[in-house]
């Protein structure tokens, strides 16, 4: 498979948000299902894009996943700090998976980091039953931070994500 990973163009937005959407549904990572809260915020790609780079992973017409570079704190951010970049919405369809689709795409915003002046680090948080993302992550130098592991819904207790941090 020749996977070419590259900047999402508008009209990927929709295929992108619906491949992340069934990413975390199928895999069982939203508490509530469709009817979660996060649900239209994994779709709306168009917003990510607005504030940070949406990569995607292609091979020739065929959408295998995607991910949001954020170049430092803002308001696509959730935990990079200053002289940090952050990875958010990692998700490969699940015909794609294995592949290495999603090595691909977690390299290319290394990429990005190592070309961002001032940049010393890239952090994401991931969930724990995120098992292959986390082995994709440790493969590539990524080490757990629990120090800053953070709950995005305090009122729910299990809903801990897991962070990891790539120091450049």
């Amino acid at each position: 498979m020749d996977i070419l990973i590259r900047r999402a163009i508008p009209t990927e937005y929709e295929p992108l948000g619906t491949l992340t959407a069934d990413a975390y549904l199928t895999d069982g990572l939203l508490d509530y299902g469709e009817n979660d809260p996060y649900l239209p915020v994994l779709k709306d790609v168009a917003s990510r894009a607005a504030t940070a780079e949406v990569l995607v992973a292609v091979d020739g017409d065929n959408l295998l996943g995607g991910v949001t570079f954020v170049p430092g704190p803002g308001p696509a951010a959730d935990i990079a700090k200053p002289g940090e970049t952050e990875i958010r919405a990692l998700a490969i369809a699940r015909t794609a998976r294995g592949r290495g689709a999603g090595e691909a795409l977690v390299r290319a915003c290394i990429d990005r980091a190592r070309a961002t002046e001032g940049c010393t680090a890239v952090v994401l948080s991931t969930q724990s039953a995120m098992h292959a993302a986390h082995r994709i992550y440790e493969r590539l130098g990524f080490t757990r931070t629990p120090d800053r592991d953070w709950n995005p819904v305090p009122h729910l207790d299990d809903l801990t994500l897991l962070t990891y941090k790539l120091t450049l």
